[in-house]
Formats: C-alpha cells, structure tokens, sequence
C-alpha cells in the first residue's frame, strides 16, 4: 500500500509552507506528495495568505525535492486550456527529472470561478473528455509530427505537441463517483482510477464499475492503478486523535466514520480493509500543514507497518 500526502493549500498555505510538507514528505520516506487545485478557501476557514497555483507550485517543487512524485487532485479542466495544461505538465515534468503525474478533473467549485474571473460552462463533462484527449494526444505524437484535434469546445491544427514529458508515458488521474460516464473516461484515459471520501462499499462499487468499463473496450482492468483519499487524523492515544481533530474543527467519531481516524493500529486496520476492496494507494488528506509531528507518526507508526 502506498501512502501519499495529499493537501489543500487554498484553505491556507504560502508555497513555504507547501514546501516544508513536501520536504518532510520526501525526508519521512512517503511515495508522493500532492495538492488540491482550487482558488477559493472553502468553510470558515480565513484562507490567508492566500491562494496558491497548483502548478507554479509543483513547479518549484520540483526543484526542490529529489525523490517524491508530485501531483494534483485534481487540475480542473475549467481553469486552462488543454494545450497550454499539456505544455505546463511537460514542463513540469522534465523539472521533477519525470516525477510529475496529472489528475484532471471536471471542475465543479462555481464560487471561485465568480471570485477570479474564470468562465464557468455549463457543459463541463465534455471538456474534461476533450481536454483528456488533446493532453494525452499531445503527448503521444511521434517528435517531428504534427497533431490535430476537431471537437466541440476546441480546435489544433498543425501542433507540434511540444515539450514533450521526461516520462515516456506521464500517469494520468480521472476520479469521482459518478456511476457511468466516469467509469467509461477512466477506463479510455486513465492510468490510475482515485475515489474521494468515500465508504468501503462504495468504493468497492466504483472499482467494480471501473474495472467493467475497462474490460468493455478490451482493456485489462489491472492495467489501472486504484485508489481513495481520505482525510487523516492519527493520534497515539484518544487525547491526542481529539486535539487534532479540534484543531481542523472536525468531530472524532466522523472522522472515524469518514476517514482514516484514531490510534495508528485502528488506521491500519481500516487501510487494510480498503486493500480488501482492491485500493493500493492511499492520499492522506493534511489539513494541518503546521503539525509535521502528524506525518512523522503515521511514517514511523502506520506507514512501517503497511510496508
């Protein structure tokens, strides 16, 4: 089971901060770390300093950081054109020394659309499938030709698809729990398939819908790598699972319920029941970006026992 720190710096996080998280991620032994990609703090939060772009971010650390992954959960289709995503990606990508991997999702937060400027359409699912297509097609075409896209919403002509990754085949992330057409877009597009916050049952009723929508067009459901986020909040004794919970303004027994809660075996115990239902990797969502004790229990207290 893979463990990945996974954060959300638009509820308050300067790229310092980010950095340090990313650093302790990589010093704690963590497979990745990776970011939200939103513009607008979401609950009571003050959300100062401010927000932070997700790929001018991942960006710096790249060059910052030697070993981790990096990545977004998710980049949404809404904010960037899907040739200027595909050569920021690359970019990025060729920085990290091909460490990058890109999740890509709809959109779905109307408010910071209205907060920045950032049309909002209607018709969002089908961007997302062309924005996947013209990305991964753009990545695909042999250096020296051309590639070209007709569709609904966008139109290239004579791209040279350039840059092009560090990574022959950069990993690619579609998620959510929409039971048919996410299924079908993870199953054309997708290298790994992440279900957010959501129950054993349920996830094992998307994996199900994935791992079928990938043998519907003669793909090995294998092929893809599964997996969840959940928010964590590890204590090594009740007094310090209820302080951490306090300090993200979230009740114990729904964290219980919801995530991944409790003494480091309990955590264990639950990651293990998502391994049941064929997760392999696991985001833990840090709210918290102050408390590196947090990460240093779940590396020496959870992480060491999964792996």
């Amino acid at each position: 089971m893979d463990l990945r720190i996974f954060t959300e710096p638009q509820q308050g996080a300067s790229y310092d901060t980010l950095l340090t998280v990313a650093k302790a991620t990589e010093d704690l032994g963590f497979d990745a770390f990776f970011r939200s990609d939103h513009y607008l703090k979401m609950g009571s939060v003050d959300g100062l300093p401010g927000p932070t772009d997700a790929w001018i971010t991942l960006a710096g650390l790249a060059r910052e950081t030697k070993r981790i992954r990096l990545g977004t959960l998710m980049t949404a289709a809404t904010f960037r054109l899907p040739g200027v995503l595909a050569i920021q990606v690359a970019q990025v990508d060729q920085m990290s020394g091909g460490r990058v991997e890109l999740g890509l999702g709809a959109g779905w937060f109307e408010e910071e659309h209205t907060a920045y400027g950032i049309p909002f359409p209607k018709e969002k699912f089908g961007r997302l499938e062309e924005q996947l297509a013209i990305v991964t097609g753009l990545w695909a075409t042999e250096p020296g030709k051309t590639f070209d896209f007709q569709g609904t919403y966008y139109d290239l002509k004579n791209s040279p698809a350039l840059p092009k990754p560090a990574q022959r085949k950069l990993p690619v992330l579609i998620g959510g729990h929409g039971a048919t057409r996410t299924p079908r877009l993870a199953a054309r597009y997708a290298d790994e398939f992440n279900i957010p916050f959501a129950s054993l049952e349920d996830t094992a009723r998307q994996f199900g819908r994935v791992r079928a929508a990938a043998e519907e067009i003669g793909r090995k459901a294998d092929d893809l790598v599964y997996s969840n986020a959940l928010v964590a909040c590890v204590g090594k004794d009740d007094a310090e699972v209820a302080r951490r919970a306090a300090a993200i303004g979230r009740e114990v027994d729904e964290l219980k319920l919801n995530g991944l809660a409790g003494s480091p075996a309990e955590v264990v115990d639950k990651i293990g029941r998502y391994a049941e239902t064929g997760s392999s990797r696991i985001y833990l969502q840090i709210l918290d970006l102050d408390d590196l004790d947090h990460l240093e229990l779940i590396a020496s207290q959870v992480q060491s026992q999964l792996s």
